[in-house]
């Protein structure tokens, strides 16, 4: 069964802008760039859209390498797939879409890696900002390649 957002707290003045959580009692199932409006979402933040709030700005702090919620991003068992070896991408390191469709055991797949990997629902604490091209360069990011080098760098993995 998928899980849907019914909750939603936008989360400002954060070092790369706006963020707008979404989430319900059981599970974070968004985390979207800006203040997006869903006017059909309870505006009145629940108990983990708070926790989730309190370790982005852990995060952002630099105090919080790790995120510790419950998460149900929707998406086909391929995209699950990618979406879990991407958080087990260490904090401060860096992976390509290639590397990523050989931990899948996929080596011809970086391109559908790729295309997981920018339909990721739970920005950030889906770590999609720590995949580079093959050739090390920073290229898509649903925010914006200045908020994926914002990310980069405060986590040590850019100069």
């Amino acid at each position: 069964m998928r899980e849907l957002a019914d909750t939603l707290l936008h989360l400002t003045d954060l070092p790369i802008g706006t963020l707008t959580l979404l989430g319900n009692d059981h599970a974070l199932t968004g985390v979207e760039f800006g203040r997006v409006e869903h006017p059909s979402l309870n505006q009145v933040p629940n108990d983990l859209l708070l926790a989730a709030a309190h370790q982005l700005s852990e995060y952002f702090a630099g105090t919080r390498r790790e995120f510790d919620l419950p998460l149900a991003p929707i998406g086909s068992p391929f995209q699950q797939s990618v979406w879990e070896a991407l958080c087990e991408i260490p904090f401060g390191e860096t992976r390509s879409y290639g590397d990523l469709a050989h931990t899948l055991g996929r080596p011809r797949a970086a391109r559908a890696v790729g295309m997981a990997n920018n339909r990721n629902p739970i920005a950030i604490i889906i770590p999609c900002h720590r995949v580079l091209g093959a050739d090390g360069k920073l290229v898509g990011y649903a925010g914006g390649l200045i908020i994926k080098q914002t990310l980069l760098r405060l986590e040590g993995a850019l100069d």
